[in-house]
Formats: structure tokens, sequence, C-alpha cells
């Protein structure tokens, strides 16, 4: 009878086509013989212990259930003291984790309001806000780190709290004429319109302040004995938020690559999960009932929209896929006219605004005012501009919700990652130029950039502000009166024109180029992310705000997985921009020597072979054989050993998983077999 299975002859056929292979014969007949619960029971046989895990977690009926209860109780009898007692520990401390875990989850920041989003608009516009949590969180991190070691012990030592005192070591071999630095730092009553531009623009009062790289001009602060290296602190402080930042993405990047690879694998299993395993039976509210089944509403929405698209790419002619790949390459065209167009204004403004912000023939303030932040304010315009023609744009090409987003934020990103770029460039070439040997003797342009790193950190304090500004405005004064015109007004073309939908390419790119700025200047202005944080705080309140009254949920519903895993690597695009732009300013550029505790050093990286010089001997060649070739070359084969077996093991896994999915879709066919033949037994 056993022979008549449909598993039977299914593994059958694979030994005949595979000339009789020994797995299949290991595994099937296991499958078809083992008793009721044999897979959950048999790992604790053989090992002679009963799992700490749950009764109530394990795959079996509730008579299985109840015979391994008293099979585990029944052993209790034969263990010794001390398993007894490892088990009661092991259960306890799992308790206790669970507890701990479950209570953290509700001092989770803004958790009520992240759910109430999730079951009114579905988990793409949740995605985003959850997105913008976690930035909140690792800049404040940033912030604290930055403050602790860096801001922190330079106001310590300046007051001389706790009997500490500061040594500032004089330049040695450097031109007098390097070392002049007078910051324009407003002394006694100033205007309000002066207060309110230095606020704006980084500059006068704000400047000799703890906010930028010039206020940290001490070598080394001293606490009672104690000796604080200063210079190394910051570049430690600096290589450390890199790293956390570059960490903590990779490893949700990798959380969201596995939900994102579940709900790819196989759609008919998303339906199952979801209409057979979504609900949570936990909830008791009636209003948490609601929201949660809003969410599953919107997320079948998501799956249906993406079926139906993909039959209505299969259904597509030959007449019709010329046509749309011949209105892409179009669009494509013009996408790449905008994005050289942004970048030539953006070209000509810098350059005009280095070459006339100091001439002292513009007399009028506001003029040399809005020469002074020409830059900014081209950037901010065309950030603002592009992504709205792209918007437009994207809606042609007709391509399916989770790919019309990344697609977006991809031509975006460019934009305005190039625009940082473009600046950057154009600030080092400025402040690389040297035509005298007076220049020459200081390795940057003295003259114009005294203090260049500071002047980097208010061209990223500005950006940021504007940033921000235009955030603000256009939920102000564009958004609100759009709505009370659509809610007031009956005319036909504003109820045409409708409330606009909550993108969520742009909101995403807006904070992404946010945080990329504030990982550039957090070097050249320590508190930084301070500014960051505050900022996203409130950014968070002004686009709820907004979502609940002036917008409306896209058309297309989004996934949430894809959309979250997009989202971090094209934040890994904005560190990587970050790392390298970093990378040039402190091993490259030499630094000021006017001001900032590297002043003393050519560039920023050269304290770091200066402290190593003071190690003893043995410590110094142990650093010196890690750092060589004969060293790295070993390293870099060992690491391509370990990564060759990752990769194997990884494709092993890969081939077991596709044989236990064959196995349960054998053995659903078997569980039909069976209730066919006991069906036609009972009709004889």
């Amino acid at each position: 009878f056993l022979q008549d299975l449909p598993s039977y002859q299914s593994a059958r056929r694979r030994r005949g086509a595979a000339g009789g292979g020994t797995q299949e014969r290991r595994t099937t007949p296991q499958l078809l013989v083992g008793p009721p619960g044999a897979e959950a029971w048999g790992p604790e046989k053989e090992g002679g212990e009963v799992a700490a895990r749950p009764v109530r977690e394990l795959p079996l009926s509730i008579a299985d259930k109840r015979r391994f209860r008293a099979y585990q109780q029944a052993e209790r009898k034969h263990v010794s003291g001390w398993k007894q007692w490892k088990r009661a520990s092991s259960k306890s401390m799992k308790k206790v984790l669970s507890d701990v875990k479950e209570a953290s989850s509700y001092l989770q920041l803004w958790r009520h309001d992240i759910h109430s989003i999730e079951g009114k608009f579905g988990t793409g516009i949740q995605s985003y806000f959850s997105f913008l949590r976690f930035l909140v969180l690792l800049n404040f991190i940033i912030f604290i780190l930055m403050f602790s070691f860096v801001t922190l012990p330079s106001i310590v030592s300046k007051y001389g709290v706790f009997n500490s005192s500061f040594a500032k070591i004089p330049p040695k071999n450097i031109a007098p004429h390097c070392t002049v630095y007078k910051p324009s730092g407003n002394k006694g009553l100033v205007y309000f319109y002066t207060f309110f531009k230095d606020v704006l623009s980084g500059t006068g009062f704000l400047e000799v302040t703890s906010l930028f790289y010039g206020y940290y001009t001490i070598d080394a602060a001293w606490i009672s004995t104690l000796r604080y290296n200063l210079p190394l602190a910051y570049l430690l402080a600096t290589f450390a938020y890199l790293a956390l930042s570059l960490f903590w993405l990779l490893k949700r990047s990798v959380e969201g690559f596995k939900q994102n690879l579940v709900h790819h694998e196989d759609q008919f299993q998303t339906y199952c999960n979801k209409v057979f395993a979504g609900w949570d039976f936990c909830i008791t509210d009636l209003k948490a009932a609601r929201l949660k089944h809003r969410s599953l509403q919107c997320e079948l929405q998501v799956d249906l929209a993406e079926e139906r698209l993909k039959q209505k790419i299969a259904d597509r002619t030959v007449k019709e896929k010329i046509r749309i790949y011949s209105l892409r390459i179009f669009i494509n065209i013009i996408v790449l006219a905008v994005l050289g167009g942004c970048f030539y204004s953006i070209y000509i403004a810098t350059a005009y605004s280095q070459k006339n912000s100091n001439d002292g023939s513009i007399e009028n303030i506001q003029a040399n005012l809005l020469v002074q932040y020409l830059p900014s304010i081209v950037i901010t315009l065309a950030n603002f501009v592009a992504p709205q023609i792209f918007s437009v744009l994207i809606k042609v090409e007709d391509y399916s919700p989770a790919f019309e987003i990344k697609l977006t934020l991809l031509r975006c990103v460019f934009v305005r990652l190039a625009n940082i770029v473009v600046l950057l460039f154009t600030l080092w070439s400025q402040i690389s130029y040297c035509n005298t040997e007076e220049c020459k003797a200081c390795g940057y342009n003295y003259k114009l950039y005294p203090c260049w790193e500071s002047e980097v950190g208010q061209e990223m304090y500005k950006l940021m502000i504007f940033d921000f500004i235009t955030i603000i405005a256009v939920t102000l004064f564009l958004d609100f009166p759009r709505m009370l015109l659509v809610t007031h007004c009956s005319c036909k073309p504003v109820q045409w024109c409708g409330l606009p939908e909550f993108g969520i390419s742009d909101n995403v790119l807006e904070i992404i180029y946010g945080q990329t700025i504030c990982w550039i200047g957090t070097f050249f202005s320590p508190l930084l992310p301070a500014i960051a944080t505050v900022k996203y705080i409130i950014i968070f309140y002004v686009k709820k705000i907004s979502l609940i009254h002036t917008r409306k949920p896209a058309a297309r519903p989004v996934r949430a997985s894809s959309a979250n895993f997009f989202f971090l690597v094209v934040l890994l695009m904005g560190l990587t921009l970050a790392l390298i732009s970093l990378g040039i300013s402190i091993a490259q550029i030499p630094s000021s020597k006017a001001c900032g505790p590297f002043r003393n050093f050519n560039t920023s990286w050269a304290v770091i072979p200066d402290t190593v010089d003071e190690f003893p001997a043995g410590l110094r060649g142990f650093i010196t054989g890690i750092v060589s070739e004969d060293f790295a070359a070993p390293l870099f084969l060992v690491l391509c050993i370990v990564m060759s077996y990752v990769i194997a093991l990884a494709g092993a896994h890969k081939r077991v998983v596709e044989q236990l999915k064959e196995q349960l879709v054998l053995e659903g066919r078997d569980k039909m077999f069976l209730i066919r033949k006991i069906t036609e037994a009972q009709k004889h």
C-alpha cells in the first residue's frame, strides 16, 4: 500500500533518474513510516535530554503534546539534580529575557504612533516612519559619542572643572603667517538681523563656539594627573561613529534582506502566512484589532496589485513592448538632461560664490549674504525641483510600485549625492589652490581659508538648515493651502487636482540626504548630530500631521519588507560617500595650521603614526607587523578560504531547504491520496 503513495512513486522516479542515489532512500521512508510527532520527539530521545523548548511551541497536536508532557514528567524522576537545576535555570533565564524584551518594546520611541500609521495607511508608509525613528536613535548615539570624547573634555579643561587644565603646544617648523586666524565673532551688542544671519549661516558668534572645528585648539587635557590626548580622541571618535553607522546599517540590511528573500521566495506562501497565521490572537483591544485588520488588508492589497501587474506584463504584445521600451528610453534621456542641468547650475553657482563672497565691492549686506549662500540655495532648489520632475516621469514608465520607488530613489539620490560631491570638489579645489610661495609653505590657501575645516563645517551646517527650512516651508505653504482649497472649494479644477499622495521615495530621499550631510559634517562640526536629532524629531511630527490632514495614501500600495531593505541600501550609498569624503579630508588635504587639534600635524591622519611612535618598542613592532604586507597577504588568503567555505555551506543549506520543501509538497499529496482512498473505501 505504501508503494502506491505519490511520495514513494516520486522518490522511485528520482532514484531511477539519478542512478539510485542513497539520499532519497534515507529521507523518504523516514517521512512515511515515522509516528506522529517523531520529528519533534526524536532529538530529545537521541540526546537523552528533553529540549528546553516549551511544549506549546512544538508542531504537534493536543494529544501528542499531552503525551510529550507526560514523557517529560516521567523522565525527570531519572535525571540528576545537577541537570534538573540546569534546566530550571535555563528556563528561568529565558523567561526573564522574554519579559525584559516585552517590557522594552513598550519603551520604544513612537511605538503607538507608528502602529497607528501602519493600521491606517499600510506597512509601506509605516516603513518610512520606522526608518526616521532609526535615524533619530543613530544620530543621538553619535552625538553622545562626540560630546563625551571631544566636546566635554575640551569644555571641562578650559573652565578648570575637577582641577583640570589644558596644554597648547606652539607650532614647530611652520611659517608664522600660516598661524594667523581671526574669527569673525561678534563682540558687544549686535543687531537682530546680524544675530539671525549668524544662526542661519554658522558665522559670527557661532563660529567661535564648540559647534565648529576651530574651537578645539588644545593639544592635551589634564584631569588631575591623567593626560587626555584630544587630537587622538577626535580622530578615533570620528572613526568610531563611522564604524558604528556602518555595522548598524549592515545588521539592519541583513535582517531586511532575509525578510525580502522570504517574501519573494514563494508568493503563495505569503498568502497562506497572512490568511492563516497573520492574526495576533493576543490582541484584546478593539482599536488595536481594527488597526491589525487594516494592516493585513493593506498587505493583501499589495500582493494582489503585484499579481495583477505581473499578469499585465505577461499579456503584453510585441507592439506594446516596443512602445513601452521606446518611451522609457526617451524618458531616461530627459532624466539625463535634468541631471546635467542640475550639476552645471551648482558648479556655476559655487564658482561665482567663491569668487565674489569675499569681494569688498558688494556693499549691500543682503546682496553679500545672497552671494555667500548661493550654493546652498541652488542645491536646495535642485533637490526640490528634480524629484518632482522624476515623480511625474516615473508614472508614465509603467513599473511596479516597488520598482517605481527604487528607480525614483536611485535617480533622486544620484542628484542629491552628486550635488554634495560637486560642492565638496569645488571647496577642495579652492582650498588646495596655491600660486605663491607663501601659500605653498602652508600647503593650502591660507588667505581665503585660514581655518578651512570650520568653513566646510559651516557649509554642511547651512545645507542642513536650508534642507530643514525647505521641508517645513513645503508643508506649511504648499500642502496646507492646497488642503484648504480642496476642502472648501468646489471648483472642478481644484477637485480634479485633489490632495497629493504621500510619496515614500521623496520623503525617504530627504532624510537620506540630510543624514549624508550629518555624516560628512560631524568631523568639521562635532555637535551637528544633535541638530540632526532635533531636526528629525520635528520632521516626524510634521510629516505625521501632513500625512493625516494634507496627504492621501498612495493609490498603488507598497510592500514594507522590500522598501525597508532598499532604504538601507540607499543609505549605505550615502555612508560610502561620507567615508570617501572624510578619507580625503583626513589623509590628503593638509590640516589648518591656525586652528583645530591637528594644527601641529601635516594632516589629520599624522596623529596616528605620531602616537604609535610613543609606544614601547615591542608593541610598536607588533603594530608595524600587523599593518605590513607580510601579514596582509596571508590574512587575505585565509579570508578567501573562509569565504569559499561559507559560500559552499550556504549552497548546501539551500539544497537542504529545497529538499525539505519537496518533502512538504509530497506529504500534502500523500494526505490527499489517503483521504481519497478512505473516501473510496467508505463508499464501497
